[in-house]
């Protein structure tokens, strides 16, 4: 993501990005051995749309485009390959492997990096913090704790909230308002949201 940021605008990157609930969709019920829901597919349509339309269009490189696309799997790969482990390990212990095997990851990976590593600044530290416990231990639990009660398909519909709420903060911390195309974007999440939600069928079926 990072390097896709580097070679393209944030809003083709969050665009797509913001095409995970629609690979959820598609990959979470064909693992799980079941046909994909002609509705859900329909309401993750509907949150890509309405993520592109809150994002933006921007312009990029292929590089950028590569790498968002590699973001991209990730984003699917982080709900799909926990889903198996979640009923043996729970939220808790899936939560915390996955920031431990994270660390050497990123050790590695900074040992090669071109810029020297050095203490940050006290901004930083606690920006640093915020990342850690709150969108890291925190994020991490809660969206594994949800998979535990929805499947991943369900469950993707939510990222649309994702640059909704983005847009929407933004707006209040600039004292800006929304543009046509934000708010047409938020209304396409909402129905999305309102559309996605299992039927009581559908609940016996996926628990």
């Amino acid at each position: 993501m990072v390097t896709a940021l580097r070679h393209t605008d944030p809003a083709v990157v969050g665009s797509i990005v913001g095409c995970t609930p629609l690979l959820l969709g598609v990959l979470g019920p064909l693992l799980a051995r079941r046909r994909p829901a002609a509705r859900l597919l329909a309401a993750a349509a509907l949150v890509v749309a309405g993520a592109a339309l809150t994002q933006g269009f921007g312009s990029g490189d292929t590089v950028g485009l590569l790498c968002a696309a590699g973001t991209l799997l990730c984003e699917a790969a982080f709900s799909l390959l926990a889903v198996p482990l979640l009923p043996r390990l729970g939220p808790v212990r899936v939560s915390a492997y996955t920031t431990a095997l994270a660390v050497p990851l990123f050790a590695v990976t900074a040992a090669f990096s071109p810029a020297p590593l050095r203490a940050p600044t006290s901004t930083e530290l606690l920006a640093l913090l915020y990342l850690a416990l709150v969108m890291t231990c925190v994020a991490f639990l809660l969206w594994y704790s949800a998979l535990t009660r929805l499947t991943p398909e369900h469950a993707g519909l939510f990222g649309g909230l994702i640059p909704l709420t983005a847009t929407l903060s933004g707006a209040v911390l600039t004292a800006t308002a929304p543009t046509a195309l934000q708010l047409l974007g938020a209304a396409l999440v909402t129905v999305a949201l309102l559309l996605g939600p299992p039927r009581p069928a559908e609940r016996s079926v996926t628990g």
